[in-house]
């Protein structure tokens, strides 16, 4: 499928704040790929990992741009959790 991809990785200060983004946001892969781009997730301890495959650059981008955005609201509400009394 692909002629364009990028990996991502995001890493964390502890292997639950890992588990806790990789949880949120791999329960979207599938839901939004579609046949111009596929992303995969991984963790390993503190890191996440992101593979995107796409046909071409714009789906590249796109998909590039939500799954940020879903990482950085994971991120945001782990932060709100860990906040919170």
């Amino acid at each position: 499928m692909s002629s364009h991809d990028a990996t991502v990785e995001f890493e964390y200060d502890s292997t639950a704040r890992a588990r806790l983004v990789a949880d949120s946001v791999a329960r979207e892969i599938g839901e939004i790929d579609d046949d111009r781009s596929q992303t995969t997730i991984g963790r390993t301890e503190s890191t996440v990992r992101l593979e995107i495959d796409a046909n071409d650059t714009v789906a590249l981008r796109a998909a590039l741009n939500t799954w940020f955005s879903l990482v950085d609201v994971a991120e945001q509400t782990a932060d709100l959790a860990d906040a919170t009394p």
